[in-house]
């Protein structure tokens, strides 16, 4: 008699939106094709999972695998074998790499690179630019494109559109949600003084708040006045968190793993520049409103931010390391 299923996982904690229950779960063909008391007998394989529990895979929508052109960091085969080992099974990846990903031939060749190398599935953002914003129509709809990325303010990389109107511009050619990273670079510009060499505590104080929530509100303004819908990524304010809560017609909202779990000034003090990344780990204010906006369902999206340097690069000091964290 053939088997009912390929493998059986049995014993374990299933998580499923109606919460965790003890299932066993029959996989046939790479897919779930029966939640149960299921017998080993249906099965060419029982894997024993007592203690554990098991979940859908994760997507995560955020990654930056440094490949091409920063392989000293990470590439693309180191990345997503990471991802996998921690039950990421899809990734979206981001456009600052060396060339960016701003035009098709950087997407096609980031697609080949991944092709057969790569050990989970995988997209790829592109970057919006000033220069590359007539061709962005065509770009965010190739295979292999996960939507276009836009840089409202400086990070790692020099991908940046800072103005209104190079916003406004983006926003009307395309079709897709963008995805945008939001702090008000003239602020950043005006603050740059603020920050205190030696110490990476001061990252927050120069990339303050009220850059996050001024370039949040600019962008909310800006897509509801041309009609769009956008992605603001790694959110860090309670103030953004309650203006976004009265967004979500247009926005929908992402937070990451650092932002939830660390706070300043505790994290700079153990962690120094290894806890520098934009937007910063701000006081445990914000983090408290984060969580109470994951609870509340303001928060759509959980994305790692998965920015790695070398250890090398991150012992420099402040402000001359990078920003940037493991995701």
């Amino acid at each position: 008699m053939a088997d009912t299923f390929d493998f059986i996982l049995k014993g374990g904690s299933v998580v499923t939106p109606a919460g965790e229950a003890m299932l066993d779960v029959g996989v046939s063909a790479g897919r779930i094709a029966a939640l149960g008391r299921l017998s080993p007998r249906a099965a060419g394989e029982t894997i024993d999972c007592t203690g554990l529990h098991i979940l859908p895979g994760v997507i995560d929508t955020q990654v930056h695998f440094r490949e091409p052109g920063l392989e000293q960091k990470e590439d693309l085969e180191t990345g997503s074998r990471a991802a996998v080992m921690g039950g990421v099974t899809a990734v979206f990846e981001m456009p600052n790499t060396s060339p960016q990903t701003t035009d098709a031939a950087a997407l096609e060749d980031k697609i080949a690179r991944a092709r057969n190398r790569m050990h989970c599935d995988f997209a790829f953002y592109v970057g919006g630019t000033h220069e590359n914003v007539r061709d962005l129509p065509e770009l965010e709809r190739l295979p292999g494109a996960a939507g276009v990325k836009v840089f409202i303010g400086s990070s790692t990389g020099s991908l940046l559109v800072a103005d209104d109107a190079g916003v406004r511009e983006i926003l009307k050619v395309i079709r897709r949600r963008a995805a945008f990273h939001c702090e008000d670079e003239p602020r950043l510009n005006e603050r740059r003084s603020m920050r205190m060499v030696g110490n990476p505590a001061s990252h927050p104080i120069w990339r303050d708040d009220v850059a996050a929530l001024i370039a949040t509100q600019r962008l909310v303004n800006l897509a509801r006045e041309v009609g769009a819908r956008v992605h603001v990524l790694h959110v860090s304010t309670a103030q953004e968190m309650e203006f976004l809560a009265g967004a979500r017609d247009v926005a929908s909202v992402e937070v990451t793993p650092h932002h939830l779990t660390l706070a300043a000034p505790d994290c700079y003090e153990r962690l120094g520049t290894l806890a520098q990344m934009n937007p910063p780990v701000r006081g445990a204010r914000h983090r408290d409103a984060i969580w109470a906006a994951v609870t509340d369902g303001v928060v759509d999206v959980l994305g790692s931010d998965h920015a790695p340097h070398t250890l090398e690069e991150k012992a420099k000091t402040y402000p001359e390391s990078p920003s940037g964290m493991t995701g």
